[in-house]
């Protein structure tokens, strides 16, 4: 079976942790143990999160003034290497039996995409309220509300085409389990003469993973994260797992949109292209997710909303 698995940079590095390399190492060494099972007997490739990461990029590419910072495209491609080093690194160490690689990934958008217009994709570390608008004033940064916190927000057009795929299909090919479009993919497009040219945006991974899947003729697409599915009411004593959903009624439902509302949206948009289910679930209960019992499975056989 071939899976694409989205891995949430919650799942790499807890909220509010210190973004140190030994923290970020640990997380990922865990990621890496729990991949084990499912790389040895699937075909896997793997996209991770990357915005807390690009976040701190930025704030240290800011930091030095001499020249000019690197725009995001730039800093996202520095971070696939980065955290695509770290996770190659401890997956090798965890499946000896199989040949990893990392591919720093472009994906195509449209240059006049209206996200350019609207920011909302959160990057970089947590902030107070007074923090943020010190930020905002000083750095000409978009901020806005994460939960209890405050983040920057960055552009996020949406995904249309990998242009790596032929490439990720050939390691496929020969056992490598791929490693790619980390934090959702470096966003280029095509200008007037057909070249290549770099955007100033972060692509979302869940729906760049969605994308990947439907490319690729993956059998299922699985987005881990730190928490054990879709909730109905989550945060409140009321609150209940969806365990099965149709992906129709599942789009009559609201979720946050820092958080699982991407993920709704890239497993919906999976399903209903391919007729293939996508999983939500946390990374710690990966094997019972890819059978069937935990987390949250969208599928078009669903004939009723079931609740665990």
């Amino acid at each position: 079976m071939r899976y694409v698995i989205a891995l949430g940079g919650n799942a790499l590095l807890e909220r509010g942790e210190p973004m140190t390399a030994d923290n970020q190492r640990q997380r990922i060494r865990e990621a890496a143990h729990h991949l084990h099972e499912p790389g040895l007997a699937h075909e896997l490739v793997v996209v991770h999160g990357n915005g807390p990461q690009v976040g701190l990029l930025a704030l240290q590419a800011a930091a030095y003034t001499a020249v000019e910072a690197y725009p995001l495209d730039v800093l996202g491609a520095e971070s696939e290497g980065m955290i695509g080093y770290v996770l190659e690194q401890e997956l090798r160490n965890a499946l000896p039996e199989r040949p990893v690689a990392t591919l720093i990934t472009q994906v195509e958008v449209a240059r006049d995409d209206p996200a350019f217009q609207h920011p909302h994709k959160f990057i970089g570390p947590v902030y107070t309220l007074e923090e943020s608008l010190k930020l905002a004033e000083s750095r000409g940064w978009e901020m806005a509300a994460d939960g209890p916190h405050y983040r920057r927000v960055v552009p996020s057009p949406s995904p249309r085409h990998v242009l790596e795929i032929d490439s990720i299909e050939r390691l496929l090919q020969h056992n490598t389990l791929v490693i790619c479009a980390g934090g959702g993919g470096v966003p280029v497009y095509r200008d007037e003469q057909g070249q290549l040219c770099g955007l100033e945006g972060v692509i979302d991974k869940d729906a760049s993973a969605a994308l990947l899947a439907c490319q690729l003729k993956a059998d299922g697409l699985l987005i881990v994260t730190d928490v054990a599915g879709i909730y109905l009411d989550w945060g409140t004593d009321h609150a209940r797992r969806i365990a099965r959903i149709h992906p129709d009624e599942l789009a009559k439902y609201s979720f946050p949109e820092g958080s699982m509302q991407p993920k709704v949206r890239a497993a919906i948009d999976f399903v209903k292209r391919t007729g293939r289910p996508a999983m939500i679930g946390s990374l710690h209960e990966l094997d019972a997710l890819l059978s069937g019992h935990s987390g949250t499975c969208v599928t078009l056989e669903a004939t009723e909303r079931v609740i665990a």
